[in-house]
């Protein structure tokens, strides 16, 4: 019996290779806007699964995929201007879009890896806003659920062809 080889890939990636971003655009136009501070990023992709077993199975049940949800939990520093005060204005959008009704209450969004993977996703969401809340010595943290409203589109990382041209130079 011969020892496999090993892999090449032996390189862990790191959780905050991915960025989020938030389409601000008005009109159609898209206008993507980084969603800064994130802390924590959990991407998720649930089947739901049907049970289609038949007599042909010998005994063994069989599944199916019936449908598919995406979702995003992220935690992240509640941003704010040194001078003004003023609140990040992506964040904004999204805590506003968590109290709308309506069209207002969705979000286009899109998230990839940062070093030009393609892992590079865009969807549609409704959002949830949670203020961790905490003691006088706390940092002012949030938590966001994008629920996605429809599909989830694999999409170009729009990075990808900056980083390589950027590494050859």
């Amino acid at each position: 019996m011969s020892t496999p080889t090993p892999p090449a890939e032996t390189i862990t990636a790191l959780a905050r290779r991915y960025r989020l971003e938030l389409d601000m655009g008005k009109d159609g136009a898209p206008n993507w806007t980084l969603v800064p501070g994130i802390t924590e990023f959990t991407p998720k992709v649930e089947a739901t699964q049907q049970e289609v077993t038949t007599y042909d199975s010998d005994g063994w049940t069989e599944q199916a995929v019936t449908m598919l949800a995406w979702s995003i939990e992220a935690t992240m520093a509640h941003r704010a201007h040194p001078v003004t005060g003023a609140f990040n204005a992506a964040q904004e959008a999204l805590r506003k879009a968590s109290m709308s009704f309506g069209a207002q209450s969705y979000v286009r969004v899109r998230y990839y890896d940062r070093n030009g993977q393609p892992d590079a996703y865009q969807g549609t969401a409704l959002v949830t806003w949670e203020p961790d809340g905490g003691k006088a010595d706390d940092v002012d943290t949030v938590k966001v659920e994008l629920t996605g409203s429809g599909p989830l589109v694999e999409i170009a990382n729009p990075v990808a062809g900056v980083l390589s041209k950027e590494v050859a130079a």
